[in-house]
């Protein structure tokens, strides 16, 4: 991983971190003055972005680490184990928020204050505006899963706010009272999707899931350019952190020697590498006509014919 690489996902993470104390501090004041549950369900969703906001600083600062001797592959993974951490700290959030909503349903109440209410709401909004727009800015130089997930939460925080304000002005303003808690329980809902959606990513890294169809028909498609070689076999892709792995197994002629297919694989990984800059490679030759284990569809299966056939 490049210095770059780690100053930028940890300056997301220290934002992000600035960010949830800021907005915890306000809406606590918030709460105070309007006893809304919406309101404090956003103090709560708040107050456990900092301990996430925590946990994808350790997360990215873990998985910059160079590979050591117990950890051959690198630290990467620490960014899934961060974004699986935050999901947990999503779910309890919600269920807190739920839990509140339903007794505040049953045991009545009106909220108070809704102008100074609105007025903290705004200004979160702004401020997660302008955090989103760092997060992504490091996403687009970086990938970094960490930062991903992260920056989904505070997407629902834009929401979050939304729907602070509107309870607000309904219970308030138009005499509505059951609005606060029943906002309460939609921002609880939308923020268990926001869970489901933010581990499909994490709980694919933690598996090794293959790249995306697209982007492992791309490198098979770069490989074939080198005509000396046939029967791509074996390919195996994963992605941990910021970085990717590639191994597979590729045909060469029998005839030729060990000097020489060393020299055409050097060629070859110079070329891969400049197509996909950084990702760790690793190709195993097997003399032409050579099976690997037969009747294993999924190792032998040949990639060259299997792009061909999808031309």
């Amino acid at each position: 991983m490049s210095a770059n690489h780690a100053w930028l996902t940890r300056s997301a993470a220290f934002a992000s971190i600035s960010m949830a104390l800021f907005l915890a501090a306000l809406k606590l004041w918030a709460v105070w003055r309007t006893s809304s549950t919406a309101m404090l369900g956003s103090l709560a969703d708040s107050s456990l972005d900092l301990i996430a906001s925590i946990a994808t600083l350790l997360g990215v600062w873990i998985a910059a680490q160079p590979a050591d001797e117990k950890h051959r592959f690198g630290h990467g993974k620490a960014e899934a184990l961060a974004a699986m951490f935050q999901v947990f700290l999503i779910v309890l959030s919600a269920g807190a928020i739920a839990f509140r909503a339903v007794l505040r349903l049953i045991e009545g109440g009106r909220t108070e204050a809704a102008g100074d209410g609105i007025a903290v709401s705004l200004v979160a909004i702004a401020a997660t505006f302008l955090l989103l727009a760092w997060q992504r800015y490091v996403i687009h130089r970086t990938g970094s899963l960490a930062i991903r997930t992260d920056n989904v939460h505070y997407q629902s925080d834009l929401l979050l706010n939304l729907a602070v304000i509107l309870a607000l002005v309904l219970d308030q303003y138009l005499g509505l009272t059951g609005a606060d808690p029943i906002f309460g329980l939609a921002i609880a809902a939308w923020l268990l999707w926001g869970a489901w959606r933010a581990s499909i990513d994490g709980v694919d890294s933690l598996m090794d899931r293959e790249w995306p169809e697209e982007k492992r028909q791309a490198f098979v498609e770069r490989v074939a350019r080198h005509q000396v070689l046939s029967k791509l076999h074996d390919l195996r892709t994963r992605t941990s952190g910021a970085q990717d792995f590639v191994q597979f197994h590729v045909d060469m002629p029998a005839s030729m020697s060990v000097g020489e297919a060393h020299e055409v694989l050097e060629e070859v990984e110079r070329d891969l590498l400049e197509a996909f800059p950084g990702i760790e490679l690793l190709i195993h030759i097997d003399p032409a006509g050579h099976v690997d284990e037969p009747g294993n569809d999924l190792v032998e299966q040949d990639e060259f014919a299997r792009l061909k056939e999808g031309s």
